[in-house]
């Protein structure tokens, strides 16, 4: 296994064809701040992050471009760059100064399943702002998850070449795995992956100030007339809440808020029957998780895989 070199979340890049109208739902409605971009790619922000920006987006075909983490120096960046060349995975370009619009020295690689994994230092942060109390925006990116067709290949891949911890996972009735949530760092997760019918994006998503500001921004983004997919309930893995919506291009997105923090140095991960309505949903205020639920977050087949984007 790679040793564990602690790294946490930066941003996610999607190319969609329907770029405005994406970018557009993100500022005006889902809380996000444009920073950078123009005509065909916009650099989305969190006001309470110091993060350049959470959510990148291109005009282009449906795809997943990239999900990005951050390493605290150019020395533990240089020492994953070599574990990984040691494991040989294939890398989309070696550690370079970057062309992001923050700057930065980084590599980028793919995964097992084709998917971009970008990991950087040194970027230039933005000035974060305390979010008000009742503001109903994202404060930060808390997770993404994949949908892999091959789900224990992906989630040893994760484990054994990027050092990834096991928290918990979801299993069916008879102890087939459905989803395993995985931490680089004390969060309970930063990245899950879930059984599905082919390689996908299942959901990004966002960090809200708490429970009121999560609550108000369910109720705003109900108000602009989007449809809510599941909740507003609480997981038992993570120990979150969450509300899903479809984004205008079909992407599956969530705020939440109090995902755990874990201590490490005691924690065991737990394999959660879906039987039990508490492992979906705590309180029972959101709807019973069912096969049509579940399949509006299969998402389209990704048409990135093994190709690298063009930013």
């Amino acid at each position: 296994m790679t040793d564990r070199i602690p790294f946490y979340l930066r941003y996610a890049a999607f190319a969609i064809p329907n770029f405005e109208e994406e970018r557009d739902f993100f500022v005006k409605h889902w809380g996000l701040t444009q920073v950078e971009g123009g005509d065909d790619i916009a650099y989305l922000a969190a006001e309470g992050s110091p993060e350049p920006h959470i959510i990148r987006l291109r005009k282009g075909e449906k795809r997943i471009d990239l999900v990005s983490f951050s390493l605290t120096s150019r020395d533990l960046l240089e020492e994953l760059a070599a574990q990984l060349h040691g494991k040989d995975v294939q890398f989309v370009h070696e550690p370079q100064d970057l062309a992001n619009p923050e700057g930065g020295y980084g590599f980028r690689i793919f995964d097992v399943d084709g998917r971009v994994l970008e990991f950087s230092t040194g970027y230039r942060l933005r000035e974060a702002r305390k979010i008000r109390e009742r503001e109903p925006i994202p404060v930060k990116l808390s997770h993404t998850v994949f949908n892999s067709s091959d789900l224990a290949r992906t989630l040893d891949w994760y484990r054994e070449v990027l050092g990834f911890r096991l928290s918990d996972s979801l299993v069916r009735p008879d102890g087939v795995d459905l989803m395993h949530f995985l931490r680089c760092n004390d969060q309970h997760h930063s990245i899950a992956i879930a059984q599905g019918p082919h390689h996908s994006l299942h959901h990004v998503s966002f960090e809200m100030r708490g429970i009121e500001e999560w609550m108000r921004g369910a109720g705003k983004i109900l108000r602009a007339g989007t449809r809510m997919i599941w909740g507003p309930g609480r997981h038992n893995a993570g120990d979150n809440t969450f509300a899903y919506f479809l984004s205008p291009a079909g992407n599956t997105i969530e705020y939440t808020t109090e995902l755990a923090i874990l201590d490490e140095d005691s924690w065991h991960p737990s394999r959660m029957d879906i039987s039990d309505l508490s492992t979906q949903d705590q309180w029972g205020t959101a709807q019973e998780m069912s096969e049509l639920i579940a399949r509006e977050s299969f998402n389209d087949i990704d048409k990135g895989l093994f190709v690298a984007p063009p930013v």
